[in-house]
């Protein structure tokens, strides 16, 4: 088994906008299927009218043909500056930070492991996509797509 995995990966892209503008894209977790190549859809559980912090939320995820359902929270929510969320089934924390920068903003997007990777999650990822080298390394391309996605986005 395939169970080394990185407990932090990072990519960041500077864009032509201000961190106002940015946060109108990556401040609502319902928009990560028009940047995110991994995820089909997202929707915020029964219960919460908007994104906030602890806030709930159910995505449709793929990878290749491969489809499964996540359950994330909102575990950081600081308008303009960033938003993290915590997913139930691997245990990973996704976050997007802003950092104004002259009229533009850097987009940081990370992937963290604070709490190591769920058993569950390591043997799926081994048994189903390949391994972990192979998912790290579809995760990083995800990464850059995405936030290539939201810079053209918040630049148009």
């Amino acid at each position: 088994m395939d169970t080394v995995y990185e407990p932090l990966l990072e990519d960041r892209i500077e864009i032509g906008a201000p961190a106002a503008r940015v946060w109108d894209l990556v401040g609502d977790v319902r928009r990560m299927p028009e940047w995110s190549p991994q995820v089909m859809s997202t929707r915020l559980r029964t219960g919460y009218e908007r994104c906030e912090l602890g806030a709930e939320f159910t995505s449709r995820n793929h990878e290749g043909e491969l489809e499964w359902i996540t359950h994330g929270k909102i575990t950081r929510y600081d308008a303009e500056r960033a938003v993290a969320f915590r997913i139930a089934e691997n245990w990973v924390v996704w976050s997007f930070l802003l950092e104004p920068a002259d009229g533009a903003t850097v987009l940081t997007q990370r992937r963290e492991t604070p709490e190591g990777i769920s058993d569950l999650s390591l043997e799926w990822t081994d048994a189903f996509m390949g391994g972990q080298g192979a998912f790290t390394e579809s995760l990083r391309a995800g990464m850059r797509q995405t936030l290539d996605r939201i810079k053209a986005a918040a630049e148009a």
